[in-house]
């Protein structure tokens, strides 16, 4: 007859007891245990996933809640784990000969068939603890019934609250879907202080974001600077002051109030540029038609005239046509473009002026970059004006020369979808036109809106009309770009945002995905930081260097600006099915209007409460997959019926972390 033999590591007082010939309910849960622990100390890579489900507090052996918490505290302290550390760690604390000695923890590590498998021990021991408890809980209740020392209600509550706990444990943490959550906004204080006031006051009055109308201001800095001054940060690295820039809202946001009001010095300054030097353009005209009238008379004359005297006059002809080709006429002033002008005039306009402006509260002119008028978007003009690179015009006409420098500052507010649009162009990612770009994605105030609100003071939009003003004639003015350096110390904190942004692009990294972006980034920072430069010493010294307070404000502003294109970027790549388990899962998220949420939920009642699906059934499936693929819902199988399609009664079970938001971002 077997005899039982001495075991130190079951259940007990001071961890030893008798391990007697009979198996036990908890037999299965102890190997679970072993394994997991064993696993640990196999291999340092899954102690975080073996974390991530089983707690200390889960085991039923004490000894392994004393091992398990040895090997997270040496993972932590970023030390070796392994048998001989743990068991040395151990020793120290006086605890070795209380868990078995060393051998045991040899012992552990031979239980293991393989590490890889270590969650699902994990899993398997952490099922085993749930039920310990709600074994617990169900004794400790039903004695308590028995005494009366509890209500039937409290019995209740405590046993739902125990079957809740149970469950919330059961789930995984789900996977984000890409909606990143609460999205910061724009920082203001990051602006010179008469462009802040006016944003502050008129966001406000009409009771929309900051975000578009601080937007729109850099869009108007970029508009009076763009091209006609450039920054320098160390010998080789020079970077133009015009912007790309889109605030996405959707339709009732009053774009055009706050566009309006953001950029109504540059039009103004424009008409009166061009009344300016009409005078100077109808003389130069005048002038130049006459010299082309004297060399057709003379022609005429010479087609008229014998030989000798046909010779002279073709002579003084010659003459008086290059008389008229130096009469130059100089175009009308301009600083903007219309928000729908198609790439051909747009590079005729750039060919003629150099430096210009597509400012827009629509967004017509993606519809046109995205292909409005053509299969194959001509990109070209907005590649190449964005980074100053040489222009060739002579697809447009001979008489105008190539232009070296071109300067195009866009500043557009459309509607979130026209982005998906833009995106689907032919080129528009693979050629890098969507780098391009600093992009807004603020919330809308729609239905929280105040209706009576104070309008911008007087002295607010004056500041801000004629520091713009200033800006514009004094930048216009310029008769060839200048070029401004960064500071020593401003280079330094370059080069800093350059180590900080080169870390991000590593594959895992915040910025992996849109490399194409953010190697653009640190160059637009330092585009963002020469406009706050020269907004803030237009009047005092703006042609000093740029300083490294100037960087730090634009790499906040440029923080902001990443955070929203990481969104954008994530709008653009959804497919449908992400879009319809977006709004979903925000339906899951909110309480019933008895104030519970939703633990269970069937697809008819998707449809019956979402407008969104009413008219198209046929596209929930594949959000409810989705949502079940990132472990937001469970579906409770049915028997398959042998048709298509899933079951209209088939139930989905609601991951418990949805009641807090928060815990499901």
């Amino acid at each position: 007859m077997t005899q039982p033999t001495s075991d130190p590591h079951t259940h007990g007082a001071g961890f030893a007891t008798v391990h007697t010939l009979q198996v036990g309910p908890h037999d299965q849960a102890v190997e679970a245990e072993q394994a997991a622990l064993g696993a640990m100390l196999l291999s340092r890579a899954v102690i975080p996933e073996i974390t991530a489900v089983l707690d200390p507090a889960d085991y039923y052996r004490p000894a392994h809640e004393t091992i398990h918490r040895a090997i997270t505290t040496l993972y932590e302290q970023d030390e070796p784990v392994d048998p001989i550390t743990v068991a040395a760690y151990l020793a120290q604390a006086g605890d070795l000969n209380r868990v078995g000695g060393a051998s045991y923890l040899h012992h552990l590590v031979q239980q293991v068939p393989t590490a890889s498998n270590g969650e699902y021990y994990a899993a398997i021991a952490r099922d085993a603890a749930d039920n310990r408890r709600l074994d617990a809980t169900g004794i400790r209740l039903s004695q308590s019934a028995r005494t009366g020392e509890l209500t039937a209600d409290a019995t209740r509550a405590e046993a739902l609250a125990a079957l809740e706990a149970a469950e919330q444990r059961a789930w995984s943490e789900p996977t984000p879907l890409g909606d990143g959550g609460t999205l910061p906004g724009f920082p203001v204080d990051a602006l010179p202080c008469w462009m802040r006031d006016q944003v502050v006051a008129l966001a406000e009055f009409t009771q929309t974001p900051p975000d578009m109308a601080a937007t729109m201001g850099l869009a108007a800095m970029s508009t009076t600077a763009g091209g006609r001054v450039h920054f320098q940060i160390r010998p080789g690295w020079v970077e133009q002051s015009n912007l790309y820039l889109v605030c996405a809202m959707p339709p009732a946001s009053r774009k055009s109030d706050v566009f309006a009001a953001m950029t109504a010095p540059i039009y103004r300054i424009e008409e009166e540029l061009a009344q300016q030097a009409k005078p100077a353009i109808i003389e130069a005209q005048t002038a130049k038609e006459t010299a082309e009238a004297e060399v057709d008379a003379l022609l005429a004359k010479a087609r008229k005239g014998d030989a000798p005297d046909r010779q002279q006059l073709v002579a003084e002809a010659s003459a008086a046509r290059m008389l008229a080709d130096e009469i130059h006429v100089p175009p009308t002033p301009r600083l903007t473009v219309s928000g729908d002008i198609t790439p051909e005039p747009l590079t005729h306009l750039l060919a003629t002026h150099r430096c210009l402006a597509a400012l827009s509260p629509e967004g017509d002119l993606f519809d046109i970059i995205a292909g409005r008028y053509s299969t194959r978007p001509n990109l070209g003009v907005f590649l190449q004006a964005h980074k100053g690179e040489r222009l060739q015009t002579d697809r447009i006409t001979r008489d105008q020369p190539t232009i070296d420098r071109p300067a195009l500052t866009i500043g557009v507010t459309p509607q979130p979808s026209v982005l998906q649009d833009l995106a689907s162009a032919p080129g528009a990612r693979d050629r890098g036109l969507l780098a391009r770009f600093l992009y807004s994605l603020p919330p809308s105030n729609l239905g929280y809106r105040r209706i009576r609100t104070q309008p911008v003071p007087d002295n607010v939009s004056r500041t801000y009309d004629a520091r713009l003003e200033a800006m514009v004639r004094t930048f216009t003015d310029l008769p060839a770009p200048v070029t401004v350096p960064l500071s020593a110390q401003a280079d330094a904190v370059v080069e800093r945002l350059q180590e900080e942004v080169e870390v991000k692009l590593r594959p895992d990294q915040p910025l992996s995905h849109v490399k194409d972006w953010a190697g653009k980034l640190v160059g637009a920072t330092v585009r963002i930081a020469g406009l706050l430069h020269l907004a803030d010493r237009i009047t005092t010294g703006w042609g000093e260097p740029v300083s490294a307070e100037c960087v730090e404000r634009a790499a906040v502003i440029a923080e902001y600006y990443t955070a929203h294109a990481l969104a954008v970027f994530d709008l653009i790549a959804a497919d449908p099915a992400t879009e319809d388990a977006v709004h979903i899962l925000d339906w899951l998220r909110r309480p019933k209007q008895n104030g519970a949420h939703r633990t269970t939920v069937k697809r008819r009642d998707v449809v019956a409460s979402l407008r969104r699906f009413r008219g198209r059934t046929d596209t929930i499936d594949p959000a409810l997959s989705l949502l079940e693929e990132h472990g937001y819902l469970r579906a409770d199988r049915q028997p398959s019926s042998g048709g298509r399609g899933r079951a209209a009664s088939t139930t989905f079970r609601v991951h418990p972390a949805l009641k807090d938001p928060e815990g499901a971002s």
